[in-house]
């Protein structure tokens, strides 16, 4: 079992503090990441940076994301208890089990076998139990659609009509896009079958790799 002391719990309360003084307002994201054991997704060697608002390498080519990012996108994606939720780009899980922790029924894939794979195996050990998939995340997972909402955690090249696609009516979809150093932070709802896009400021993630995302 990972350890969460005294400590790791007052550097979660400063990493939380920090994220409101740099605009984050919603009481159930920054609720939700007090209580995840951040320092669990990081090696040894770079445990003393895991609260730390950067973003973070953790194999495969791939990073954990920075605080702020997660905290953005998912203030941005407005999780209600209950919601299902589809994410792209599993990764480490952190974006996955903040999204458990609020209430959301989440189903995640990923590109990368390995990455899939350790995932899945660890972080129902912290007590997070999304529904994990691997393939090609591009294409979103049809089989389980619609979804209340999609969180994208790689930048694409364009957005994905799939993801729309699979978007309930009165749905929001988060996801980065641009090039592959630099993407726009997009928030797409759907009403009555249309679409409405909201743009923010700059990020920069790793690609979103797939059929409709970079080749």
């Amino acid at each position: 079992m990972i350890e969460d002391n005294y400590k790791q719990r007052g550097l979660r309360n400063k990493l939380v503090k920090k994220l409101r003084e740099k605009g984050i307002s919603n009481d159930a994201v920054l609720a939700a990441i007090a209580k995840v054991p951040r320092h669990a997704f990081f090696d040894d060697a770079l445990l003393n940076h895991a609260y730390e608002d950067k973003a973070f390498p953790i194999g495969e080519g791939q990073t954990i994301s920075q605080p702020y990012t997660v905290a953005f996108q998912t203030e941005k994606l407005d999780v209600k208890p209950g919601d299902k939720v589809l994410e792209i780009g599993t990764g480490s899980g952190y974006q996955a089990a903040v999204l458990v922790e609020m209430g959301a029924k989440v189903y995640t894939i990923e590109y990368n076998k390995k990455l899939y794979e350790r995932t899945r195996e660890f972080l129902p050990g912290l007590g997070y139990r999304p529904f994990f998939f691997y393939g090609d995340g591009s294409k979103g997972i049809p089989a389980k659609a619609p979804y209340d909402k999609i969180i994208v955690t790689a930048g694409a090249p364009v957005v994905p009509t799939a993801l729309t696609d699979q978007l309930n009516e009165n749905g929001v979809l988060i996801i980065p896009v641009g090039d592959r150093e630099s993407q726009k932070m997009l928030r797409i709802t759907k009403t009555n079958g249309k679409l409405k896009k909201e743009e923010y400021d700059n990020f920069a993630f790793v690609p979103l790799l797939g059929e409709q995302g970079w080749k």
